[in-house]
Protein backbone atom coordinates (compact mmCIF):
# COMPACT_ATOMS: atom_id res chain seq x y z
CA UNK A 1 0.00 0.00 0.00
CA UNK A 2 1.17 3.56 -0.80
CA UNK A 3 1.51 6.18 2.00
CA UNK A 4 0.04 9.22 0.89
CA UNK A 5 3.20 11.91 1.03
CA UNK A 6 2.70 14.02 3.91
CA UNK A 7 4.65 16.95 2.03
CA UNK A 8 2.18 17.09 -0.95
CA UNK A 9 -0.83 16.65 1.22
CA UNK A 10 0.81 19.73 3.54
CA UNK A 11 1.39 21.74 0.33
CA UNK A 12 -2.23 21.28 -1.13
CA UNK A 13 -3.85 22.56 2.35
CA UNK A 14 -1.13 25.42 2.42
CA UNK A 15 -2.47 25.83 -0.81
CA UNK A 16 -6.35 25.94 -0.33
CA UNK A 17 -5.87 27.83 3.13
CA UNK A 18 -4.16 30.14 0.83
CA UNK A 19 -7.50 30.31 -1.71
CA UNK A 20 -9.51 31.07 1.09
CA UNK A 21 -8.15 33.79 2.99
CA UNK A 22 -7.92 34.97 -0.63
CA UNK A 23 -11.54 34.47 -1.10
CA UNK A 24 -12.36 36.03 2.41
CA UNK A 25 -10.30 38.87 1.25
CA UNK A 26 -12.59 39.38 -1.93
CA UNK A 27 -15.67 38.96 0.11
CA UNK A 28 -14.99 41.71 2.30
CA UNK A 29 -13.82 44.02 0.12
CA UNK A 30 -17.22 43.25 -2.00
CA UNK A 31 -20.14 45.49 -1.40
CA UNK A 32 -23.65 44.34 -2.16
CA UNK A 33 -27.17 46.41 -2.77
CA UNK A 34 -30.41 45.37 -1.24
CA UNK A 35 -33.72 46.76 -2.46
CA UNK A 36 -36.80 46.61 -1.53
CA UNK A 37 -40.26 48.32 -2.96
CA UNK A 38 -38.60 48.38 -6.35
CA UNK A 39 -35.65 50.53 -5.68
CA UNK A 40 -37.71 52.70 -3.61
CA UNK A 41 -35.52 51.40 -0.52
CA UNK A 42 -31.74 50.99 -1.38
CA UNK A 43 -29.06 49.76 0.89
CA UNK A 44 -25.08 49.09 0.03
CA UNK A 45 -23.87 46.45 2.54
CA UNK A 46 -19.72 45.52 2.82
CA UNK A 47 -18.90 41.82 2.72
CA UNK A 48 -17.96 42.69 6.40
CA UNK A 49 -21.41 42.92 7.34
CA UNK A 50 -21.55 47.23 7.72
CA UNK A 51 -23.96 48.67 6.18
CA UNK A 52 -22.41 51.40 4.06
CA UNK A 53 -25.57 53.21 2.85
CA UNK A 54 -29.63 53.74 3.20
CA UNK A 55 -31.10 55.51 0.50
CA UNK A 56 -34.96 56.21 0.65
CA UNK A 57 -36.84 57.64 -2.04
CA UNK A 58 -39.53 60.55 -0.31
CA UNK A 59 -41.91 59.43 -2.00
CA UNK A 60 -42.38 56.91 0.20
CA UNK A 61 -42.18 58.64 3.26
CA UNK A 62 -45.79 58.86 4.93
CA UNK A 63 -45.76 60.09 8.38
CA UNK A 64 -49.25 58.35 8.94
CA UNK A 65 -47.82 54.74 7.52
CA UNK A 66 -43.97 54.54 8.93
CA UNK A 67 -44.47 50.38 9.28
CA UNK A 68 -43.97 50.05 5.23
CA UNK A 69 -41.14 52.32 5.42
CA UNK A 70 -40.38 50.25 8.22
CA UNK A 71 -41.20 46.98 6.24
CA UNK A 72 -39.02 48.04 3.05
CA UNK A 73 -35.98 49.29 5.47
CA UNK A 74 -35.83 45.33 7.05
CA UNK A 75 -36.31 43.87 3.48
CA UNK A 76 -33.74 45.97 1.43
CA UNK A 77 -31.45 44.56 4.29
CA UNK A 78 -32.70 41.11 4.41
CA UNK A 79 -31.88 41.39 0.80
CA UNK A 80 -28.44 42.89 1.08
CA UNK A 81 -27.77 40.15 3.47
CA UNK A 82 -28.67 37.30 1.41
CA UNK A 83 -26.53 38.77 -1.68
CA UNK A 84 -23.47 38.46 0.79
CA UNK A 85 -24.71 35.30 1.67
CA UNK A 86 -24.64 34.23 -2.00
CA UNK A 87 -21.52 36.06 -2.66
CA UNK A 88 -19.90 34.02 0.20
CA UNK A 89 -21.26 30.38 -0.92
CA UNK A 90 -19.83 31.85 -4.36
CA UNK A 91 -16.40 32.58 -3.56
CA UNK A 92 -16.29 30.01 -0.83
CA UNK A 93 -18.20 26.93 -1.47
CA UNK A 94 -15.73 25.58 -4.50
CA UNK A 95 -12.62 25.69 -1.72
CA UNK A 96 -14.72 24.47 1.05
CA UNK A 97 -15.75 21.24 -0.93
CA UNK A 98 -12.35 21.09 -2.37
CA UNK A 99 -10.73 20.52 1.27
CA UNK A 100 -13.73 18.39 2.48
CA UNK A 101 -12.36 16.22 -0.75
CA UNK A 102 -9.10 16.32 0.64
CA UNK A 103 -10.57 14.62 4.11
CA UNK A 104 -10.17 17.83 5.98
Amino acid sequence: MNQPDMNALMQQAQAMQAQLQEAQKEIVASIVTGEAGNGLVTLEMAGSGDVKSLTIDPKIVDPEDIETLQDLVLGAFTDANNKLQQLAQEKMGPLSQGMSGMGF
